[in-house]
């Protein structure tokens, strides 16, 4: 898998690239054949033969409703076609497809879903910015009132295609949804994955280099975004290659603090240290034995601390307190991108919302560390403190606080997205329901820091971090605490190298993190 394979393309996107499909010489008609039989192909992969209803819209979506009831009938499922106004309201490349079909047609307006039915909803496609109403969406309510299995083509009727949200609430809940060429924001944005189901990818001709011409911005976020850039160790690598990870720690809530250390230095950091006062230092000192201990009581001791050009990359926030010593010290962090060698800074939970009432002066101070890079890790409250004026989904929000902060932004959640200042983004979908426990963010933002101090990219550590995490918490499963996520990095960083260095006695412990 590419990077490319990874992008996540607009509806306005999606149409251009079916306009260069054509235009470079495939016929609009192959295209709309191939997605028809895939969504046929979806359905009988099901076990069993069920009858199914196919409820086609006028445009292309009907069309590949068409072709899929077509490829049902000469299997031998009992296919009952259900087209908005009879069919005679085809418009397009899909009139072919529907002058194609030769079985029975009942004008959608007269359709029923039945018990048992397996109902493929082909009425409209990512594009749509009504909300469903009429006859639509009362066969919306009935599918979903019967339990009905539901293939959607493309998105769920309803769900808007660059969006999270179903228009006015409702759309088709799809058991599976089969797409075309390259994935949408809806697929994975949180709700709207929830009505998509499990996302089939099907491949119907289009070319991936029309993504050249494209240029998308968006993307999944796994591993064949950012592992080429992963800084592995080498046989000579030596702690300070992998650089040295500075965490402010807190004097109440030290946990916070010890659980960014530990994540830190199981993702790779060569050094981690921690900065505590003096009555906390014992509590940190005998937490974690592999973590260097600093007596800096104050923001100036801190400050100086990061003088230290070895001390290359800064966490500050878990468990610090909202405080004017915690504005201070994230403050220093930044500062010191521009006296030393370009720090890189993570800044997480109260880092961030000290700054609440004069978030221009964290942006004016982020734009200001040229020489370093910044990440900033808000779930939605502390985004709500900072961004109190951006609204949106998860993408378009994460997006637009990249670009007026100047930091790489990774805003948490079940669908975290991580978005550079240049408006690259990434949409995660692989954290479990588990994660929603306290300290998991702790230990993310040790995981971003220590991936910083190594040397890897921002935007692309902040990824990878975030991937991880998910796929740790997936593999520990129910029950998790924050404490277990560093003690199962190992196992995902171990399937991570054995795929990286194509060693193949390795390779079946990744299969289980694709």
């Amino acid at each position: 898998m590419h990077p490319e394979d990874l992008a996540l393309l607009t509806t306005e996107q999606m149409y251009r690239a079916d306009s260069l499909a054509i235009a470079g010489g495939t016929p609009g008609s192959l295209l709309m054949e191939a997605a028809g039989a895939a969504v046929a192909g979806a359905v009988m992969a099901r076990r069993g033969i069920s009858p199914v209803l196919v409820l086609c819209g006028p445009g292309n979506n009907g069309g590949d409703g068409f072709v899929a009831a077509r490829h049902l009938q000469t299997a031998g499922w009992p296919v009952r076609l259900g087209p908005v106004g009879g069919g005679g309201r085809v418009e397009g490349g899909a009139a072919a497809a529907a002058a194609a079909w030769s079985g029975p047609v009942a004008p959608l307006e007269a359709v029923a879903p039945r018990p048992g039915e397996v109902v493929v909803d082909a009425l409209f496609g990512a594009g749509l910015t009504r909300a469903l109403g009429g006859k639509a969406a009362e066969l919306a309510r009935e599918a979903a009132e019967l339990g009905l299995v539901v293939v959607a083509v493309d998105v769920p009727s309803g769900l808007p295609g660059d969006g999270a949200e179903p228009l006015d609430g409702l759309a088709f809940r799809a058991e599976k949804t089969v797409t075309f060429f390259r994935k949408k924001p809806a697929h994975l944005l949180v709700p709207g994955r929830e009505f998509c189901g499990e996302v089939v990818l099907a491949d119907i001709g289009i070319p991936a280099a029309v993504l050249a011409e494209i240029a998308p911005q968006s993307f999944e976020n796994a591993p064949a975004l950012w592992l080429g850039g992963y800084p592995w160790r080498t046989t000579r690598s030596h702690k300070y290659d992998a650089g040295h990870l500075l965490v402010a720690g807190g004097t109440s809530m030290t946990g916070a603090a010890q659980l960014a250390c530990r994540a830190g230095l199981r993702i790779g950091a060569g050094v981690v240290s921690v900065a505590c006062d003096a009555a906390s230092l014992p509590i940190y000192a005998v937490s974690n034995p592999g973590v260097i201990t600093l007596e800096l009581p104050t923001p100036a001791d801190f400050a100086a601390a990061l003088e230290d050009p070895r001390r290359n990359a800064v966490l500050v926030g878990p468990g610090n307190g909202v405080s004017p010593e915690t504005r201070a010290r994230a403050e220093a962090a930044l500062s010191a991108g521009r006296r030393a060698s370009g720090k890189q800074v993570v800044l997480d939970a109260d880092a961030l919302s000290v700054f609440q009432d004069d978030p221009a002066a964290l942006w004016q101070e982020i734009q200001a560390n040229t020489d370093g890079a910044t990440v900033l890790t808000p779930h939605d409250g502390e985004f709500r403190r900072l961004f109190p004026d951006i609204a949106g989904d998860r993408l378009a929000r994460a997006r637009a606080a990249a670009a007026r902060s100047g930091a790489v932004v990774v805003l948490k959640g079940p669908d975290s997205v991580i978005a550079a200042p240049d408006g690259r983004a990434a949409v995660t979908a692989v954290a479990p329901p588990w994660l929603a426990t306290g300290g998991t963010g702790d230990v993310l933002a040790g995981m971003i820091g220590g991936l910083l101090a190594q040397g890897m990219a921002a935007f692309e550590a902040a990824a990878a971090a975030v991937w991880i995490h998910g796929r740790a918490a997936a593999a520990q499963g129910p029950g998790l605490i924050a404490e277990d996520l560093p003690q199962a990095l190992p196992e995902v960083l171990r399937g991570l190298w054995a795929h990286s260095h194509n060693a193949e006695h390795e390779r079946n412990l990744f299969n289980s993190f694709r």
